[in-house]
């Protein structure tokens, strides 16, 4: 899916967003709205990880075809 889609559906992905990432709240979910570096600098530093592998489980969770 292309991030504009996922961007355009980002209230329906809050669910999906929590499930991978267990520590993110409906907060932090209306903050990001379904931009992707928001996304990926949160993960960073909710999960205590390096940029890259935030953007590796960005894009691992985008390829899903759940999502």
């Amino acid at each position: 899916m292309s991030w504009d889609k996922i961007e355009g559906k980002w209230r329906y992905l809050i669910g999906k967003v929590k499930e991978q990432w267990g520590k993110f709240n409906d907060n932090d979910c209306e903050r990001i709205a379904g931009k992707r570096e928001k996304l990926i600098g949160d993960i960073q530093k909710k999960y205590g990880i390096s940029k890259e592998e935030a953007e590796k489980q960005v894009g691992d969770w985008k390829r899903n075809p759940n999502v």
